[in-house]
């Protein structure tokens, strides 16, 4: 595919299947999200609208395609809560596998996964996992939004470590979807992290009163804009760097018991 300049960044499924031709440094993003309940102020479809909102901005910035968001994701979590759909944790891996080797039949051999919801992050480990081991022809990395940079983890959890349809979450929505966000409810959705100090792992109708972990009132669309921003930027970055990314360490072309113990 000619890679389009920035501001002209193109979705793989808005284009003919004869313009998806890539050269060997192109580099796809693909937004890993989730439909599960967020509170009472914010669709379900939240996780996978913020991905694919983040991938789309940096992809304008830095001229990458954008695959297919991945739309539910691991919501084990939430229990079996109203509005939430999940995969198993095997599933998911099982589909960031899918995802790297069917784009490789169309010549993109670099994928970066942008992950929106916390739950995904260990099958999405596992599924890369399996990547880097038996396919060393490609090159896939996962990054979640919040961590790409100190800024943006701060942000994300300013009210806690265990956060949900929060500040940080319900802000980005104000700027991606304002429509879509019942402003008049967040006030009721605060409500405090409460996995400080427990010993034991609870789904969300045990952790909170209100499906949300957070201070959803205390968003703007001002501190939603300036997030999207800076990951957007950031993710660019990343994209430009793994277009000439090489291993560090070349391994040899045919690892035996024998060659290891060499370096023993």
């Amino acid at each position: 595919m000619t890679r389009p300049p920035p501001g002209g960044a193109s979705e793989w499924a808005e284009l003919p299947a004869g313009r998806l031709v890539f050269a060997p440094d192109d580099v796809g993003l693909v937004p890993v999200g989730a439909t599960e309940q967020h509170g009472p102020h914010l669709p379900t479809g939240t996780d996978t609208m913020i991905a694919s909102g983040i991938c789309a901005r940096a992809a304008a910035r830095c001229g990458a395609v954008v695959l297919p968001a991945i739309p539910i994701g691991c919501s084990y979590g939430h229990g079996h809560s109203r509005g939430t759909l999940s995969l198993a944790p095997e599933q998911l891996a099982g589909l960031i596998r899918q995802y790297a080797e069917w784009a490789a039949w169309s010549g993109l051999r670099r994928l970066l996964f942008l992950n929106a919801h916390l739950g995904n992050s260990a099958a999405i480990g596992t599924g890369t996992d399996h990547l880097r081991l038996h396919r060393p022809d490609l090159r896939v990395g996962a990054r979640e939004w919040w961590g790409l940079s100190p800024d943006l983890r701060a942000a994300m959890f300013a009210e806690g470590p265990d956060v949900h349809g929060n500040r940080a979450e319900t802000a980005i929505m104000l700027h991606l979807a304002p429509g879509l966000v019942d402003l008049a409810r967040a006030p009721a959705a605060d409500d405090e992290d409460r996995t400080a100090g427990l010993v034991f792992r609870y789904t969300t109708a045990q952790l909170s009163r209100t499906g949300a972990t957070g201070r959803p009132s205390e968003a703007t669309v001002e501190l939603g804009e300036r997030l999207v921003t800076g990951a957007a930027a950031a993710l660019a970055e990343l994209v430009e760097r793994g277009r000439t990314e090489r291993a560090p360490i070349e391994p040899p072309p045919d690892p035996s018991p024998s060659s290891w113990r060499a370096h023993e």
